[in-house]
């Protein structure tokens, strides 16, 4: 049994076939292939409805420019119930006329025109509630110079002297308030020598 098992590894031996040839040069050519990252999909921002939210702001112009002719013709000069009012060195020009309490200011709605500031806002409606008459007059204003803070109480200025207009009654209650004074405050002339009105340069005593 022991010869028999010897022949049968002898022959399966014989049967493997080795290559001796074995390459030395190591085989540098390497290929690396690689897929290019998959590109993420563009997007595109198309802003709608921008229309329907913003009204064009030239067509209203036009209308509330088409309203105030209409209410007022011959201009604010050949108006009755007029004032005007000063604030640094905004001028405002005021008409009143009996309405629902509509503020047209240079042909643009009081809101608008304030950039909806609730403290300016105040200022142009103070008179009116001052009198309960918020929603009995209409107010075409024509103001330049200045800001729209100095312009919002040359507004308050201009429609509380001209509600004296339509009633010298009203005096009392406006003056108590404030309404008819005149605030002279400006801004203070600048310095030969200082860099502002009163700010001085640093002092260096070397």
């Amino acid at each position: 049994m022991a010869t028999q098992t010897i022949s049968a590894l002898t022959s399966s031996f014989s049967s493997l076939s080795f290559s001796s040839q074995i390459s030395r040069k190591p085989n540098r050519s390497l290929s690396f292939s690689f897929s290019k990252p998959a590109r993420f999909p563009s997007f595109v921002v198309v802003a709608t409805g921008a229309s329907s939210a913003f009204a064009d702001p030239d067509v209203d112009t036009e209308d509330l420019k088409k309203l105030v002719k209409s209410r007022l013709p011959g201009g604010f000069a050949a108006q009755t119930i007029i004032g005007t009012g000063r604030r640094k060195c905004a001028i405002a020009r005021v008409v009143l006329q009996e309405g629902s309490g509509k503020i047209i200011i240079n042909y643009r709605d009081a809101k608008e025109y304030l950039q909806g500031n609730p403290l300016w806002l105040q200022y142009v409606k103070t008179p009116l509630i001052t009198l309960g008459y918020e929603n009995s007059y209409d107010v075409f204003v024509k103001a330049h110079g200045g800001g729209l803070s100095g312009q919002a109480q040359a507004v308050s200025l201009g429609i509380a002297r001209a509600l004296l207009k339509i009633s010298d009654n009203h005096r009392s209650p406006l003056k108590q308030e404030g309404l008819l004074t005149r605030d002279s405050r400006v801004v203070e002339r600048k310095k030969p020598g200082l860099r502002k009105a009163r700010k001085r340069p640093q002092y260096s005593k070397r």
